[in-house]
C-alpha cells in the first residue's frame, strides 16, 4: 500500500500540468535510438543551427504550439541537434546543407523522411503524418487475420500496429474479446490495455473493470497514460461529431479515473477550449481559457505566451480576443528574461492601438534581445523603429 501511495505521489509530481509544445530529448544520439527502441517509436531530429531565422521561428511558434506537441509527443522521440557543434555521430552520418533540416528517422537509424526548410504548424503536422504513414507495420499481419488467422498474439500485433499508425482497431478488438472466455490471463490484460482506444467503448469499461489486475501486469503509470489516450481520442470524436455528451463524458472519466485532480481539471479546461476551437466559437474558448489562465500562471506562467499567440492566430478578427490574447502574453511576459515574450507582447499592444505601451514592452524586449542570440536585437530595434515610424 505504501508502494502504491509513493508511486501514485510521483505520478501526481510529473503530471502536475499536461504538456504544452513538444518535449524534447535530452541525451546522446544513441540514447535517443535506444529509447525509440524501448519505445517502439520513429525519432524526429529538428537539425538546426543557432544563427538561422527559420530555426528560431520554428521554435518560437511551432514546436511550443498545443496540437503539435500532443501530435509529436504521442508519436515521435523528440531531438534537437545544432549542425554545427551538436551530437558528432549524428552530423557525419546525417549531414545537411539547408536549415532548418527536419528528420524522421527509425530506431535502427535508417531515414524515413527528410525536408528542408521551415513549416507552419499544420504543415508540420501533416509532415508527420507522412512519415508515420511510411512505416506502417499492420500490413504485416493483415493478410494473415483476413485468412482467418485469430491467434491471440498475432491479433495483440495487428491491433498494436494499426494503433500506432491512427487507423480503427474497435471492430477488431470486439470480436476477439467475445471470443475470450477469461478475460484475466496477463495475454488478455495486455489485450485490453491496448485495445481500450476511446473512453465511451465497453473495452474501456473493462480496461477500469480489471484495472488493478492490469496495473500489476503492466504498471501504474502505462495504465494512467492509456486512460489519458482514451480520454483524449473520445474528446476529438466529440470535435468531429459535434457531440457535446462525447465531450462531458470524456471530461467525467478523466476526473474520475486520474489520481491528480489538478492535472484531470487541466485536461478538462483544455478539452473545453479545443472543442470551442472546433466550433469557432469565441466567448466560449475565451471563458475556458481564462480559466486556464488563472490556473497555468501560478505554475508555468510561459504557457500564457502560447495561449496568446494561439488566440491571436484563431480570433483576431475579435477585438475582444484580442484584448484577452495582449492580457496573457503581458502576464507571460511579467517575470521573463525572454525578449521573445516581451517582443510578442509589444506586437499585441500595437497591434491594439497602443503605441506608447507597445513602445516600452519594445524597449524592454530590445534590452533583453540584446543578451540574446545573434540578429535578435537587430530584429527588435526594426520592430521599434516600425511602430516609431507609424505613432
Amino acid at each position: 500500500m505504501k508502494k502504491t501511495l509513493l508511486l501514485l505521489g510521483l505520478i501526481a509530481a510529473a503530471f502536475t500540468l499536461p504538456a504544452q509544445g513538444i518535449e524534447f530529448f535530452h541525451g546522446t544520439w544513441q540514447e535517443a535510438l535506444a529509447e525509440a527502441k524501448k519505445q517502439d517509436k520513429i525519432l524526429f531530429v529538428d537539425g538546426f543551427t543557432v544563427w538561422c531565422g527559420p530555426c528560431k521561428r520554428m521554435s518560437s511558434n511551432v514546436f511550443p504550439n498545443e496540437k503539435v506537441g500532443e501530435f509529436y509527443n504521442k508519436n515521435f522521440i523528440n531531438l534537437k541537434v545544432d549542425m554545427e557543434s551538436g551530437d558528432m555521430e549524428f552530423r557525419r552520418k546525417y549531414p545537411a546543407t539547408a536549415y532548418p533540416t527536419l528528420y524522421y528517422i527509425d530506431y535502427t537509424g535508417e531515414m524515413v523522411h527528410q525536408v528542408k526548410g521551415a513549416m507552419d504548424v499544420d504543415g508540420f503536422i501533416k509532415l508527420g503524418e507522412t512519415a508515420l504513414s511510411k512505416i506502417d507495420r499492420s500490413k504485416n499481419f493483415e493478410e494473415a487475420y483476413n485468412a482467418g488467422n485469430r491467434d491471440p498474439e498475432l491479433v495483440y500485433q495487428y491491433v498494436q500496429a494499426l494503433n500506432k499508425v491512427g487507423k480503427p482497431t474497435l471492430a477488431i478488438s470486439n470480436e476477439y474479446i467475445r471470443t475470450q472466455k477469461d478475460l484475466t490471463t496477463p495475454q488478455n490484460l495486455r489485450f485490453i490495455l491496448e485495445a481500450a482506444v476511446e473512453c465511451d467503448s465497453r473495452i474501456f469499461d473493462l480496461l477500469l473493470e480489471h484495472r488493478a489486475a492490469i496495473e500489476r501486469v503492466e504498471s501504474e503509470v502505462t495504465v494512467l497514460n492509456r486512460i489519458e489516450l482514451a480520454c483524449s481520442n473520445t474528446v476529438k470524436k466529440a470535435m468531429d461529431f459535434q457531440s457535446p455528451d462525447l465531450l462531458e463524458e470524456a471530461k467525467a472519466k478523466m476526473t474520475a479515473n486520474h489520481p491528480d485532480k489538478q492535472y484531470a481539471e487541466f485536461f478538462c479546461l483544455k478539452a473545453d477550449r479545443g472543442y470551442a476551437k472546433s466550433n469557432n466559437d469565441v466567448a466560449a474558448y475565451l471563458e475556458a481559457s481564462g480559466d486556464y489562465a488563472k490556473k497555468v500562471y501560478k505554475i508555468r506562467p510561459q504557457e500564457l505566451s502560447t495561449l496568446a499567440r494561439e488566440t491571436e492566430e484563431l480570433f483576431s478578427d475579435s477585438p475582444v480576443a484580442m484584448k484577452e490574447a495582449e492580457k496573457w502574453a503581458g502576464m507571460a511576459a511579467k517575470d521573463s528574461e525572454d525578449y521573445t515574450f516581451h517582443l510578442h507582447y509589444a506586437r499585441l499592444l500595437w497591434t491594439n492601438g497602443n503605441t506608447k505601451e507597445a513602445r516600452k514592452a519594445a524597449e524592454r524586449a530590445l534590452e533583453l534581445a540584446q543578451k540574446g542570440p545573434k540578429g535578435a536585437a537587430e530584429m527588435v530595434q526594426e520592430f521599434i523603429e516600425n511602430i516609431s515610424g507609424k505613432s
